[in-house]
Parts: C-alpha cells; structure tokens; sequence
C-alpha cells in the first residue's frame, strides 16, 4: 500500500524590509573602504595622471609656447624627434652619467650602509654625516664642483699639475665632462641610499649573523648569504628610484656650465636639459611634449631592466641559504612546536 503525503506548500516567511538604519549600515561597510583610499587615487590622478596623458595630447599638435595649440600634426613629432640627432646625442650623455653615477652611487651607498650597521662608537654621528651632501642645496653643489673642476685655476688640475699631468678639459670635453657631473650626483646622493639601505639592514634579525659566526661562516659570506637576500625589497627600490633620477638628471649639467644648455659643444646636453630647451628657448611646447613621453618609456624599460637584474642579484643566494640559516630556521621550528 502507498500512502501519498499531502505536503501543504507552505509560503515563506516574508523576510522583513530592512530600515533606512541597516540599508544605511550596510552600504557603509561596503562602501567606507574606497572613501579611505580615494584621496590617494584623486591625488593620483590630478598630479600624475593628468599630467602624463595632457603631454601625450599636447605631442600630437604642433603647439607654440605663446601662440598656444596649432594643427593636429599627429604623430609627425614623434617621428622627426627620433630623427633628431641632438636628441640621440642627449640621449647618449644622459645614458653615459647614468651608468657613471648610479653603479659606483649604489656599490658605494651599499658598503657605507654595511661599514655603519657594525657596533661601531658615536654610530649615530657617523650615521647622520653621510647625509649631510643631500641637505646642501644643489646650486651650492654646482658651485664647489664647478671651481673644482675649473680648466685653468681648478683645484683637481692644479694637483693633476704638481704630478705633472697635462690639465683635463672638464668642460671642452665629453667624457671629463661626464665624470665631473657624475662626481656632484654621487656626492649629493650617495648618503641618502646608503640610509635607506642601512635602515634595510637594521631590521635583519642579528641571531641570523651569530648563527652563521658560529659556523664559520666569514664577514664577506655573512654579508652576500644573509644581508643581501635579506635586503633584497629595498634593494630594488634604490635601484630603481636611483634610475629614475639618474635619467632624469638637469640640475647638475645646467648649472655646470650656466652659459649653455650642456656645454657649447653639447658634450654633456642631457635629455631633460634638451626637453628644456626645445620648451622655453625654442618655445615648440610640441616636440617638448614628444621628448618628455619618450623619455618616460626609456625610464620605465630602464627601470623594468635593472629591477630584473638587481632582483636576480639579491635571490641568488636567498634560493641556497647558509647551513646556519638553516640551523636557525630548523632551531624557530622545533621552538615553535615545543610551545603548542
């Protein structure tokens, strides 16, 4: 026999219509969180954005600095700049104080940074002297190096002079002229990565230095197998901080030579010093626009290239830690499930 159940369909209960108090509660806390961080992305895009997107419209017009915006001329600018060879020289002494900056910048900054993070008496004195060069103003930097490297009455030629060497040209000649302008961007910035490194390396844990003492383990081997793996974020961040600055370099080469727009040769005419030119001497706001966009995409393949290899610097030897590492690590482990 079968019996049939009868199941009475029961309505659901009406759920109740939630107040203007809860509809108000909830759409606070889905909402609060973009109002918390939309003053960033409004800065953002007022001073960064904006900026960045009114350049490239203003490359595609044939723009005059006091007649305004001209005929649509595409991206003609773009082409005739890349046909430009004063921009390629600019290019070419930009890249050469660069490289004669940054690399001997960061290798120093990095010894500093290690040399100041020992025990060492009145640490916070010395700790607080390398950055004395960065609080000096950079027309006072210019100054001092300028007279030093005079060509007649300059102090590295007259004791070039007492050993009997022939003068230098730094001005007259390229590749002086990039030492010297590379020599007042290390002065200046060399202190200030090396605090942003020593800060890194502050908070590496110092029983991972002492494990590795104990087991054997030298200050150089210390140095490449713990501090430097352990400092790797930070790492890529003063390289790529110091890229940018280092392409974007101005206020040296201008005030170098005060006279030109880098050197009457353009020995050591930057791309900046170039963009300002073509702005507010040759008052083609067009082409300036044109110069500035194509040096943001050399800085960010630039940027893209070193933090590739300062990132594969760092990790490797993160991928292979010391056997004191190890030791130390294996020794947190058993700690950690002794207290469970």
């Amino acid at each position: 026999m079968t019996t049939t159940l009868n199941r009475s369909a029961t309505p659901g209960a009406a759920k109740p219509k939630p107040t203007f108090k809860q509809r108000l509660s909830i759409f606070d806390v889905k909402a609060s969180p973009y109002f918390y961080v939309a003053p960033f992305f409004i800065l953002f895009a007022l001073v960064g954005l904006f900026p960045l997107v009114y350049t490239f419209f203003v490359s595609l017009f044939d723009w005059h600095l006091l007649k305004g915006q001209g005929q649509f001329v595409g991206l003609e600018n773009f082409a005739e700049i890349l046909q430009d060879r004063f921009f390629w020289n600019s290019l070419f002494n930009t890249v050469s104080i660069f490289v004669l900056s940054a690399v001997p910048q960061l290798a120093l900054a990095l010894f500093l940074a290690a040399v100041l993070d020992q025990n060492l008496r009145a640490k916070t004195f010395w700790r607080m002297s390398i950055l004395l060069p960065y609080i000096v103003t950079p027309v006072a930097v210019a100054m001092i190096f300028t007279n030093m490297f005079g060509e007649q009455y300059g102090l590295i030629n007259n004791i070039l002079g007492n050993f009997g060497l022939d003068p230098v040209m730094w001005k007259n000649e390229t590749f002086p002229s990039h030492v010297a302008i590379a020599t007042m961007v290390n002065w200046r910035w060399t202190g200030y990565n090396a605090l942003i490194l020593l800060a890194a390396m502050q908070a590496v844990p110092r029983d991972l230095y002492e494990s590795a003492a104990l087991d054997g383990a030298g200050a150089v081997r210390r140095f490449f197998s713990i501090t430097l793996p352990s400092i790797r974020p930070t790492m890529v961040f003063v390289v790529i901080t110091a890229t940018i600055g280092g392409l974007q370099v101005f206020t040296e080469p201008r005030l170098f030579d005060p006279a030109t727009a880098g050197g009457s040769q353009r020995q050591f005419q930057t791309t900046v010093l170039y963009l300002w030119e073509m702005a507010f001497q040759r008052q083609n706001f067009g082409k300036a626009s044109t110069i500035a966009w194509l040096l943001f995409l050399i800085i960010v393949l630039f940027g893209f290239i070193n933090y590739l290899i300062s990132r594969r610097i760092a990790t490797a030897d993160a991928g292979r830690p010391s056997r004191a590492a190890r030791r130390t690590i294996a020794a947190r482990k058993r700690a950690e499930r002794t207290n469970r």
